[in-house]
């Protein structure tokens, strides 16, 4: 299992939750992780704060933060204007999303599909111009809360679209967790083979219990990066039904990286733990509540 992970918690997992951390708080989770060997985060979104409250301080957290430390660290953007202003601030990687339906869309970010394509060169020149990579996001890569199945031939339709040619990775986003492993296999399988090389990014939620055998199916099917949160955390706030994401806990349990040993989770549980009881909100990563558990014969078991 060779994928990298990233951890989400700071964009996705917290754009539900209602509250605002403090930067400074931000600014210890994002070194606390990194510490711990997490080798990529997405730290924070340019949405329009009004309707993203917990993102509100994202540009100062950038801005907090370390070149060393932003070059593993992730910015969730959906305008040119959005990778001016997070470039400013100092981000170099920046996640420029977007629905591959067209209601989804016009409900998280108030556009057609074509549009944010269509604008989609711009953010390119501009991520260049400050150095930067960005990847090209497909939100609603499965399924999408109004108009139900979406057809993995739109999918490939923008991954081939001239107009996304300069992203580094694409994204390939469950983000209502309704996929399977099949389907997951399937269209990381025809994105890989059929469409421009690139690193694909897997975005799993794990609403109806697949976020890890999905992941793993990503994985094996060649996804390079997949994404997870702390003890589940998130969803989206403009799909309706879209729970937490794939638990970044259960993530590393299962494909192992190197730098994850009981220490290191035994750290990240501490992290999420927390963090959630800051938060308000429940833990439903099973291997933190493993760790948790009696049978300390087991080395990951917290003791």
């Amino acid at each position: 299992m060779t994928a990298l992970l990233r951890d989400v918690t700071l964009r996705d997992g917290l754009q539900l939750t209602g509250k605002v951390l403090p930067t400074e708080q931000k600014v210890d989770v994002v070194r606390r992780l990194l510490a711990a060997g997490v080798p990529a985060l997405e730290i924070g979104s340019m949405a329009r704060p009004d309707l993203v409250p917990p993102m509100a301080n994202s540009l100062e957290l950038i801005a907090a933060l370390t070149p060393d430390e932003l070059a593993k660290c992730w910015v969730w953007v959906a305008t040119p204007r959005h990778v001016e202003k997070a470039a400013a601030a100092g981000a170099r990687n920046f996640q420029y999303c977007f629905s591959v339906s067209d209601a989804h869309n016009k409900a998280n970010i108030g556009r057609d599909t074509e549009t944010s394509v269509a604008a989609m060169p711009e953010a390119i020149r501009l991520a260049e111009e400050a150095g930067g990579a960005i990847q090209l996001c497909l939100a609603t890569s499965f399924t999408c809360p109004f108009d139900g199945p979406v057809d993995p031939h739109r999918v490939l339709a923008i991954a081939r679209d001239p107009r996304t040619e300069g992203a580094t990775d694409i994204v390939l986003a469950d983000t209502l967790g309704q996929a399977h492993p099949g389907q997951v296999s399937a269209l990381v399988t025809a994105v890989r083979e059929t469409t421009p090389p690139r690193r694909i990014v897997f975005h799993g939620h794990d609403t109806w219990g697949m976020g890890v055998a999905n992941t793993l199916a990503a994985i094996a099917a060649g996804a390079g990066m997949v994404d997870g949160a702390l003890g589940g955390l998130g969803g989206c706030p403009f799909a309706p039904g879209a729970s937490g994401n794939t638990a970044s806990e259960d993530i590393a349990f299962a494909t192992r990286p190197d730098w994850f040993t009981p220490a290191t989770l035994a750290s990240l549980v501490g992290l999420t733990e927390e963090l959630l009881a800051e938060l308000g909100e429940p833990n439903r990563s099973r291997t933190a509540e493993g760790a948790r558990s009696k049978a300390e014969a087991f080395d990951w078991v917290i003791t």
